[in-house]
């Protein structure tokens, strides 16, 4: 869409994002304090893997120095990008409340698929992130329904409308939902994410639009703020 764009793998325990991206680079420290960041799909920044340094010093932290306070609230500082996507792990662990606590965000947006056991996780963010005074961009629906491929019909295999009526509940603003799609799963399998088929494929024009609402809601935050990070539980 035009906009540079960073995307920050913030389970630094179990990151998943480089093989989603189709690449293995290995993230390189330029100072105690930044890392130099990989492109990859277009993306101008990501990390999927601590370097080195990091690893060992982030090891002497979590045993001897600071085992209580999560060494990745300093993954914040990244370089000069349009918008910031922070990948958190599910819940409201260490991790998200680190990053909460030391990076200016400009907003949240919580996924969830449609069945209670995940919303449940769903609801906790929203409440974490709106005692950290987090405004909430919107939540999605992921998987929300499946297309059979032979007779065309929608099957509700994790529920459906579960985050919608969530988000009603909650007050939270609805900026989209996605069924669950093959070519969606294969590409993040393979490294080649679904948006860069184009806007005019079915199965990348939800995400498409979704990018649109998140871009104007943040418009309508960043008029107040001025932040520019978008951070995605």
């Amino acid at each position: 869409m035009g906009h540079k764009v960073g995307l920050l793998d913030a389970d630094v325990y179990g990151p998943n994002v480089p093989l989603m991206l189709g690449t293995n680079a290995q993230p390189r420290a330029v100072s105690n304090e930044r890392i130099e960041p990989i492109l990859a799909s277009g993306l101008e920044s990501h990390l999927g893997r601590l370097p080195e340094s990091w690893r060992q010093a982030d090891h002497l932290a979590r045993t001897h120095a600071a085992p209580d306070h999560p060494p990745v609230s300093g993954l914040g500082r990244v370089g000069r990008v349009d918008y910031l996507v922070i990948d958190l792990p599910p819940g409201t662990g260490d991790v998200a409340l680190s990053l909460v606590q030391t990076v200016p965000l400009t907003g949240a947006v919580v996924v969830s698929t449609p069945s209670d056991v995940s919303l449940q996780d769903g609801r906790k963010a929203i409440e974490m992130f709106r005692q950290m005074k987090v405004d909430l961009i919107g939540m999605v629906e992921n998987m929300s329904y499946f297309v059979c491929p032979h007779c065309q019909h929608e099957i509700d295999i994790f529920s459906c409308g579960g985050a919608e009526k969530t988000a009603q509940q909650f007050g939270v603003r609805v900026p989209g939902s996605y069924s669950a799609r093959s070519e969606l799963r294969k590409g993040g399998d393979t490294g080649k994410p679904a948006v860069l088929d184009g806007e005019n494929a079915p199965h990348a024009k939800a995400l498409y639009e979704f990018a649109r609402r998140v871009v104007a809601r943040v418009d309508e935050i960043r008029a107040h703020s001025g932040d520019s990070v978008i951070q995605i539980q």
